[in-house]
């Protein structure tokens, strides 16, 4: 199974990318592949740019990514209660992409953390509303609120043990799927 593993922030001390590195890591007999945004980054989208110019290379990237996986884990951060900018111009960019659904029906486990209590809900709302919009096929979805307290960076883990296991329940659940969709 292929896991493509999405932090939805250009961060280098991400703290989404740890989180959905280690859920990742939960996923027995995987080939995880996780997602710098830094790596797909474009100029920003609009319209007459694409006339232009075209859709760019790194959303085409990008696309290829989610369509070579069989599972999709994307941690988003929150910025003012939405996406990260870099993941918005990367979303943006890669909806432009002709007779393309986004996420392409790919199974996905949606999840936010952030320092504060609502751990990123706001943006993991918004994700739910637009993202089966555009081929977002959500099995469920996890937030970690208190990062900082609830995650410990150097056994990179949750530390939060009822967190820890609701998050592995959820991995079970979105692995079962992923198990049947292969038979």
């Amino acid at each position: 199974m292929k896991i493509l593993a999405i932090a939805g922030s250009n961060s280098e001390t991400s703290i989404n990318k740890l989180l959905v590195s280690y859920a990742a890591s939960l996923i027995e007999n995987a080939e995880v592949e996780v997602v710098d945004m830094n790596d797909f980054e474009m100029p920003i989208y609009k319209h007459q740019r694409e006339v232009e110019s075209g859709v760019p290379q790194q959303a085409v990237d990008f696309a290829s990514k989610i369509d070579s996986a069989d599972l999709l884990l994307i941690s988003l951060s929150e910025h003012n209660g939405t996406y990260s900018t870099a993941f918005k111009n990367v979303f943006d960019w890669t909806s432009r992409i002709k007779e393309r659904a986004v996420w392409n029906e790919k199974p996905m486990l949606l999840m936010a953390t952030a320092p504060g209590g609502r751990g990123g809900l706001g943006v993991l709302e918004a994700a739910e509303k637009r993202f089966p919009l555009h081929g977002g096929n959500i099995i469920d979805t996890f937030t970690l609120p208190f990062f900082n307290d609830n995650f410990d960076k150097e056994a990179n883990k949750v530390s939060n043990v009822e967190k820890d296991n609701e998050l592995k329940e959820k991995i079970q659940k979105i692995s079962a799927v992923e198990t049947i969709l292969e038979k």
